[in-house]
């Protein structure tokens, strides 16, 4: 079992059973051993070895599985079903990591090659479209039937639903941070120029503030304590990108009509500094559309762990019955 740091918010269960949910980042992965309320039973952190190769990532995704296996086992409960959701490009219906530029996965069929190294049930997932399903489960976006989940970090990416159900096209769906807002603009790691990750993700933010004033700056937080201090260089960077993302979610309400944006990540944090004038900035390219509520997410980086968990207990034909968390 990898090292890792370990918290729990309960030991103990209601229930006998549960499913293990697995959220893998770029950087770090959240798991945990969830009951039929969301109610976390026992978690853990660990760190995603990247660097050291994509055979490397799914080793490490392995070793966790197989460590949260053994704690279910140690307090009697029964693993019903493991719900593992990945950043990149994931084919829900395939089972397949599509395509993963960060961890440097190339059409994976990942569920299976989990299932046979673990023996576990194993539902695969993409992280943000589970974060949404969560957020429209049990948090910010509850009760809409046509939402948008948009967080807001190192890239922007967008989970779609629409009339209830997600909006997946293959894995394809979603790519927000790839709209091109300022044409035959700045380099985008996808291959393309001006796309909005280069704009208004939190790292560009950072690095658009560093270019501007000479000042590096450790990312958009610090941006945004310096806008509250009143810096123009400051205020100019943080201007061009909540008007890139006004432009990017115009297009969004005009084509799929949301009735609510959540807007989670990191940019997400300054609260109102982003989402007030993202709202007077959107509102300005709306005129028939149906204009959306835009909200900050409600389930912090437990989104997507959370929404692994509803993919796993789903997967297992059980409907889970989480309490509403408070937004």
């Amino acid at each position: 079992m990898p090292s890792t740091a370990m918290s729990a918010e309960r030991d103990g269960a209601d229930g006998r059973e549960c499913v293990i949910a697995l959220d893998v980042g770029g950087t770090g992965m959240k798991g945990a051993l969830l009951d039929r309320d969301l109610n976390t039973l026992h978690a853990l952190r660990a760190a995603t070895p990247r660097r050291s190769g994509p055979e490397a990532v799914v080793g490490q995704i392995v070793a966790v599985l197989r460590g949260l296996d053994a704690s279910a086992v140690a307090r009697g409960l029964t693993v019903r079903n493991a719900g593992v959701v990945v950043p990149g490009i994931v084919d829900e219906e395939t089972r397949t990591a599509v395509h993963s530029v960060n961890l440097g996965w190339r059409d994976l069929p990942l569920a299976a090659v989990l299932e046979r190294a673990t023996g576990l049930p194993v539902a695969l997932g993409h992280d943000v479209r589970a974060g949404g399903a969560a957020e429209c489960r049990l948090g910010a976006a509850r009760g809409a039937r046509d939402a948008w989940f948009v967080p807001i970090g190192t890239g922007v990416s967008a989970a779609v639903f629409s009339d209830g159900r997600a909006v997946r096209a293959g894995g394809y769906a979603g790519e927000l941070g790839h709209v091109v807002v300022e044409p035959g603009g700045d380099p985008c790691a996808c291959g393309g120029r001006g796309c909005l990750e280069t704009v208004a993700s939190a790292a560009s933010v950072g690095a658009a503030y560093a270019a501007r004033s000479g000042r590096e700056v450790d990312g958009a937080a610090e941006v945004a304590a310096m806008l509250v201090q009143g810096d123009p260089d400051a205020r100019a960077v943080w201007d061009r990108a909540v008007e890139a993302l006004a432009a990017a979610l115009a297009t969004a309400a005009t084509l799929l009509a949301p009735e609510v944006v959540v807007v989670g990540g990191g940019l997400a944090e300054s609260g109102g500094l982003l989402l007030d004038p993202l709202r007077a900035a959107l509102a300005r390219r709306l005129s028939f559309q149906r204009r959306p509520d835009l909200v900050r997410a409600a389930l912090g980086d437990r989104a997507g762990c959370l929404g692994a968990g509803l993919a796993a207990w789903e997967s297992a034909d059980v409907t889970p019955s989480p309490r509403p968390a408070p937004c």
